[in-house]
């Protein structure tokens, strides 16, 4: 279903790790470490500054992977795992884009299920990588019908 997609990226899409949105992200998240929000601790510890929490990436914006059709609903969310270079810092600028990594099915009680698998990957303004976020996205049955329609 999504095969001839796999390779496919978007462009990249410059984003900046804002102070106000690092903080309203911890507080969304229920993490009050002062690492985040708190300049004087984020002077203090081992990164000379604020860092953003490990799943901020969620927020940031990714492009559009032309000629990927995805529908806007029915989708199950199956995993998602995160690997970083180094932390992200408060205030700087990332490049951000995502790749179609792999599609696969298999057969199971609830019928044929799709697994796409999709990076979302932040550099630096030199090019160099900063974070890997890796999702599943699984698309059973009813979606797949609704999609040939």
């Amino acid at each position: 279903m999504y095969q001839h997609d796999i390779g496919k990226r978007s462009a990249k899409v410059k984003n900046v790790v804002e102070r106000g949105a690092v903080k309203k992200f911890a507080e969304a998240i229920g993490d009050p470490n002062p690492i985040y929000w708190d300049e004087e601790t984020g002077k203090r510890s081992r990164y000379g500054r604020n860092i953003a929490p490990p799943t901020f990436p969620r927020v940031f914006d990714y492009g559009v992977i032309e000629g990927l059709k995805l529908p806007s609903k029915g989708l199950i969310h199956g995993e998602q795992h995160f690997h970083y270079e180094r932390p992200l810092f408060v205030g700087e600028e990332l490049y951000c884009y995502a790749e179609v990594k792999d599609y696969y099915e298999k057969q199971s009680s609830m019928g044929l299920l799709g697994f796409l698998i999709i990076a979302n990957n932040g550099e630096d303004p030199d090019g160099n990588l900063v974070f890997t976020s890796t999702s599943t996205i699984i698309i059973n049955e009813a979606v797949r019908k609704a999609m040939s329609v």
